[in-house]
């Protein structure tokens, strides 16, 4: 009786074992059915090195984000470049800025005024 017993799990494993193996599951590492392992992308999918060497013929202006074609987005990229001064910022927001970077140095040295926000 006692060989009964200590064969019962090498039976159950060799019945799982055969069980996996009957799916697919067991064989070099692939845990797939084989049934459903496909080997080929679909025949209408779009290859990606087309896509990555597409041109894009649309764009959207870095300002306000309206739609431009290509030659108006290189314009517009030959103009800002040209600008010898970025864009100047109201004084009073310049201000409100410079006390909120102010604000974010002081809570790191002083903790309290975490409790504030």
């Amino acid at each position: 009786m006692l060989s009964r017993i200590s064969s019962a799990p090498a039976r159950i494993a060799k019945k799982i074992t055969a069980s996996l193996l009957s799916l697919g599951l067991l064989g070099s590492g692939v845990l797939v059915a084989p049934s459903n392992v496909a080997a080929l992308p679909p025949p209408d999918d779009t290859p990606e090195e087309i896509l990555r060497a597409e041109i894009i013929l649309e764009a959207r202006s870095p300002l306000d984000g309206e739609p431009l074609t290509a030659a108006e987005y290189a314009e517009l990229q030959a103009a800002l470049a040209e600008a010898p001064y970025p864009p100047s910022i109201d004084s009073e927001l310049q201000h409100l800025i410079f006390l909120l970077r102010l604000r974010r140095m002081l809570r790191t040295f002083v903790p309290p005024l975490r409790l504030l926000d």
